[in-house]
């Protein structure tokens, strides 16, 4: 028996090798073909969900027909379905972000460093260039303009901007809790349905805590930790884990689920953590690491760098400047219009990181179908 568990064992870990090798750049054909087969599969089953849950369907497209009517039939409501409009789209947007910064598909895509961070940013560099936060509307939030009129120097508070910037911010941390639902979800149902788990991070899990008086290294630790504190202080245990920036809050999820934790209690703590006070922490840090003095004092330390440092300070400069020319309207100055090339540099690195999330994707579906069959052959195997 043990002899059995053994090459079983090593069955499984050569089996996962072999999934982690379908990849793009390995087998692109192979990569391709099991991630539409396992689209096909996960499009099936949505289906047949849907269908079993018809009664709601009917629902929602009746609430639907009823908000469309609402939204093209002419009154003086209009101007409020309008404004709800923009808000409910806006709000949606920034959830999306979240959702895909934090739920399990592939890697994640790092939606605070490449949208919420830089528009944060941007804010706070106009706010203080402006000497106000009440940006036009339109173009705002899409262009931010300075507002006509002089206003005091100095006048803008850490507070106002703060406030400024806290819808979506808040919106982009809901999302972030919501992409934390299907660990939870997972360890749940595979608790109460008593079967074999095929999730990798939730055997990862269960063989944490049956080792866990052995543990020595630094991660397993940690998780230990993570799990101790999520399991034995319950939601303020939740809440404090999900209040920091924590790369191993899956496992808190895992650990909820596992642990039976009651919905609300798990999704309540994530959601207040989140969206109200590590959201709070990580927009001040960008607000006061992007205010004016500390920029230019930035920008001044860049130009004191032996040899390269003229040149580098240069395009900042120019950067600054050309934003601080967008902001009051004036395009005719003498400063340079060509693209900077700091500006080039951030485009593509977005372009680059939206692909790696696209491609993780692939990647993860293609290796979920690879399971599939493995999973079939034990099963062929079994029965005979």
């Amino acid at each position: 028996s043990f002899a059995d568990s053994s090459l079983l064992s090593e069955r499984k870990q050569k089996d996962r090798e072999e999934r982690l090798n379908i990849v793009l750049w390995r087998k692109p054909l192979v990569t391709l073909q099991y991630f539409f087969l396992e689209t096909l599969i996960n499009l099936k089953e949505w289906t047949i969900k849907l269908w079993h849950r018809r009664s709601i369907l009917v629902c929602f497209l009746l609430m639907l027909a009823v908000l469309t009517a609402t939204y093209y039939i002419e009154g003086t409501h209009q101007q409020y379905v309008r404004y709800m409009e923009k808000k409910f789209f806006w709000c949606a947007y920034w959830v999306g972000l979240g959702i895909l910064s934090s739920v399990g598909l592939g890697t994640g895509l790092h939606t605070f460093l490449l949208y919420l961070g830089p528009h944060i940013a941007s804010v706070t560099l106009a706010a203080y260039e402006c000497n106000s936060v009440n940006f036009p509307e339109p173009p705002y939030p899409d262009q931010i303009i300075c507002p006509d009129g002089e206003t005091t120097e100095g006048s803008i508070s850490l507070w106002a901007i703060i406030s400024k910037v806290r819808l979506e911010a808040c919106m982009w941390g809901a999302g972030t809790a919501i992409g934390e639902l299907p660990p939870y979800f997972m360890a749940r149902a595979a608790r109460l349905s008593g079967a074999e788990p095929d999730d990798e991070e939730y055997q990862e899990f269960e063989e944490m805590l049956e080792h866990a008086e052995t543990a020595q290294d630094l991660a397993s630790r940690a998780k230990l930790a993570v799990q101790n504190l999520v399991q034995k202080v319950g939601f303020f245990g939740i809440l404090a884990c999900a209040s920091i920036p924590n790369p191993l809050f899956d496992l808190a999820g895992i650990t909820c689920g596992h642990f039976l934790v009651p919905f609300w209690t798990f999704f309540g703590a994530t959601l207040i953590g989140k969206a109200v006070i590590k959201m709070h922490i990580q927009k001040l840090f960008v607000i006061i690491t992007f205010s004016k003095h500390i920029v230019e004092q930035m920008v001044s330390l860049i130009g004191a760098i032996p040899s390269i440092g003229p040149s580098l300070q240069k395009p900042f400069q120019e950067y600054l400047e050309a934003q601080r020319i967008k902001l009051h309207h004036r395009s005719d100055s003498g400063v340079p219009q060509g693209e900077n090339w700091l500006s080039w540099l951030f485009e593509k690195l977005v372009i680059v990181m939206v692909c790696y999330f696209i491609f993780s994707i692939i990647h993860s579906m293609a290796q979920s179908y690879a399971k599939r069959l493995q999973q079939k052959m034990y099963s062929e195997e079994k029965t005979k």
